[in-house]
């Protein structure tokens, strides 16, 4: 496979590993582990994880790569929206807390990761020009 649609599907892969560890924890949190009613927890995945494909297609069409830190807020900013949007229809909770909960865990893993990469891509660079 091509370098430009591996980095695209390596960025969704990871994204949605985050999204799916963020919903399975919120479950766990409630005492509704998704072993136990997968149902239930596909219902309260769908909306985020529908969110994240829309929001990984904008970027990939918008900007091309998907794993810049620009391209991250991206797909935050419109998993959460669109995550909130889509539960509030399906009428799913948005209780103010969970909205927050999700915004800053959402924040930290889908941003996080490429904050990470883009520090080590730099700390590479500069050893390689003091070669």
């Amino acid at each position: 496979m091509h370098s430009a649609t591996r980095q695209p599907l390596t960025a969704l892969g990871i994204d949605l590993a985050f999204v799916i560890a963020f919903v399975a924890l919120g479950r766990d949190t409630h005492g509704d582990a998704a072993l136990v009613d997968p149902v239930g927890y596909l219902g309260a995945l769908w909306p985020f994880g529908v969110s994240l494909l829309l929001a990984s297609a904008a970027v990939v069409v918008l900007r091309g790569r998907t794993d810049g830190i620009a391209a991250g807020l991206v797909v935050w900013f419109v998993t959460l929206g669109g995550g909130m949007l889509l539960r509030a229809v399906s009428g799913q909770g948005t209780a103010l807390p969970f909205v927050i909960v999700a915004a800053v865990t959402l924040l930290v893993t889908l941003v996080g990761w490429r904050l990470v990469l883009a520090v080590a891509r730099r700390v590479r660079a500069a050893r390689a020009e003091r070669r």
